[in-house]
C-alpha cells in the first residue's frame, strides 16, 4: 500500500482524475486528488490555460503543498500533464518521495532526482507539449541522475489519452497504462 497524491491537468479536477484515484484506491492505495483550482474544471484546454493564468502557478503550487502537508514523506508524487510538472516541482521539497509517476508529460527534469528514485513516465508519441527530442533529453537527464526510470511511449495516442471525456482519448493506449501504473506502485 502506498500513499499517492495525484495532481490534475490544466483542465482542473475532472472525472478522469477522480476515476484514476478510485482505480488506485481499489488496488489498496491511499490516494489524494486535490483540486488545485478551487473552481469547476474547464471544458477546453484553452479555458484550462486561462484558469491557470488567472489563478497563477504559485497559487497552484501552494495548494499542492497544502495537499501534501499531512501526507507522509514517502508519498508517491503523481500528475496528469500540468500536474506532472507540479509533481516534479515539489520533488525538491519532498526528497523522500517514494516515486514520481508522470502521465502525459515530463514536467521537466526535477533537480533533486536522487539515485534510485522510482520514476515512471507515460506519454503520447509524439506529444504536442513534449517533443520526442525533449523526451529523449529528459530521459537522458533522469538516467544520468540515477533515477530508476521506466518510460512508456504510446505511438499515435493523443496528449491526454487516458481521459475519456476529451477528443484525444485513445482507448487502446489508456488500457495499457493502468496495469503498468499498478505494477509501479506495487514495486518495493
Amino acid at each position: 500500500m502506498r500513499h499517492v497524491v495525484l495532481f490534475h491537468s490544466v483542465y482542473g479536477l475532472r472525472p478522469a482524475v477522480r476515476a484514476a484515484a478510485d482505480r488506485l484506491r481499489a488496488a489498496g492505495h491511499r490516494v489524494a486528488a486535490p483540486d488545485l483550482y478551487g473552481v469547476p474544471a474547464a471544458d477546453t484546454v484553452e479555458e484550462g490555460f486561462a484558469l491557470l493564468d488567472k489563478i497563477g502557478q504559485e497559487v497552484v503550487l501552494d495548494r499542492a503543498r497544502a495537499a501534501l502537508r499531512d501526507l507522509p514523506p514517502q508519498t508517491v508524487l503523481a500528475g496528469f500533464s500540468m500536474g506532472a510538472g507540479v509533481a516534479g516541482a515539489l520533488l525538491a521539497e519532498r526528497p523522500d518521495a517514494a516515486g514520481l509517476l508522470l502521465l502525459h508529460g515530463t514536467g521537466g527534469v526535477p533537480d533533486p532526482a536522487r539515485p534510485g528514485l522510482p520514476v515512471q513516465l507515460h506519454i503520447a508519441d509524439p506529444d504536442p507539449y513534449d517533443t520526442p527530442d525533449e523526451v529523449d533529453e529528459w530521459q537522458r537527464a533522469m538516467t544520468d541522475a540515477g533515477a530508476d526510470l521506466s518510460v512508456f511511449r504510446y505511438p499515435g495516442a493523443g496528449h491526454l489519452f487516458t481521459d475519456p471525456d476529451v477528443a484525444e482519448y485513445t482507448p487502446d493506449a489508456a488500457a495499457q497504462v493502468w496495469p503498468r501504473v499498478l505494477a509501479f506502485l506495487a514495486a518495493d
